[in-house]
């Protein structure tokens, strides 16, 4: 019995280090691109702050693309203000200002959870603000999950399911990216993140 939970626990211990390894991967600091004076990156935690109002939404890009895959973290919007999210299956349209189009996991006052298409035609999927707001921190950290197979994206905030279905539009692949919205002075912190690229 006791080799068995022996056994049980170093196969445990050996999947979550590959876990940890390909999340560690993920976040290289060499495999993202934005405006330096914006993004800090520091082990499993990625930090947007701007000090000064920005006339644009700016993005911290990955430099790989990725289609299936499954994200996890805690995020926070500094004070509860200002807008910000994930982009999934994206592209960038603007290098110097690292503007991005494509579909956005969104999070912000009444838009957390919803799935919005950022210079990609607008709203998808609104969230059910209703039940998402039950359990949102406004101030402080909200788990977020992000799954995407196939044409399927699904969103939980806080254990809520905000996103569970298929979008036809949705492109096959594309960067992964994190959000600094325009307008005033705004702080966003994305911490505890684990990836999973999920294999066919």
């Amino acid at each position: 019995m006791r080799i068995a939970t022996t056994a049980g626990l170093a196969l445990c211990l050996l999947a979550t280090n590959l876990h940890a390894d390909e999340t560690s991967d993920f976040l290289k600091k060499d495999q993202w691109e934005g405006i330096a004076e914006y993004w800090t990156v520091d082990g499993t935690t990625v930090t947007g702050k701007s000090e000064k109002p920005i006339p644009f939404n700016t993005f911290l890009c990955s430099k790989k693309e990725f289609g299936d895959f499954e994200l996890k973290c805690k995020l926070r919007l500094a004070g509860g203000k200002g807008n910000s999210g994930i982009q999934i299956r994206s592209s960038v349209i603007d290098p110097k200002k690292h503007v991005v189009k494509g579909p956005q996991c969104d999070a912000g006052a009444g838009y957390w959870g919803s799935l919005y298409g950022e210079q990609f035609g607008g709203m998808m999927k609104e969230a059910p603000k209703d039940k998402v707001n039950t359990k949102l921190k406004a101030d402080d950290f909200n788990e977020y999950h992000i799954k995407v197979e196939g044409k399927h994206v699904t969103i939980i905030v806080n254990g809520i399911t905000a996103v569970d279905q298929d979008f036809d539009k949705l492109p096959g692949k594309g960067i992964i990216a994190f959000q600094l919205h325009g307008g005033g002075p705004m702080e966003v912190t994305f911490k505890d993140i684990v990836f999973k690229e999920l294999k066919k």
